[in-house]
């Protein structure tokens, strides 16, 4: 499986080492990955996720998972993360026509 955030995108990205002596070699720079569970509370359901600390710490500041999937774009999500997304938004629509 990639390296790669599922909820923000994030993925590795590639530079040099330089050297004192100004040598440069190729490295990859990887994104702080963590396997987390994170509860959404529209669903009343857990998911393992695999989220970059930042996305983590934006999380909290938004508020939970479900209002972060709301703010963020589709495009940068994994499919899981999507079909989160939108289930979240089907039981509101519900709640919403009720």
């Amino acid at each position: 499986m990639s390296r790669t955030c599922e909820l923000t995108g994030k993925k590795a990205m590639s530079g040099n080492n330089v050297s004192h002596a100004k040598n440069r070699t190729k490295r990859r720079f990887f994104p702080n990955l963590n396997n987390v569970t994170l509860t959404s509370e529209v669903l009343g359901r857990d998911f393992q996720l695999k989220v970059s600390a930042s996305a983590l710490r934006t999380i909290d500041k938004v508020g939970g998972l479900d209002s972060f999937l709301r703010k963020s774009a589709t495009d940068n999500l994994s499919p899981n993360a999507t079909k989160i997304k939108k289930d979240i938004e089907k039981i509101e629509v519900e709640k919403a026509s009720n």
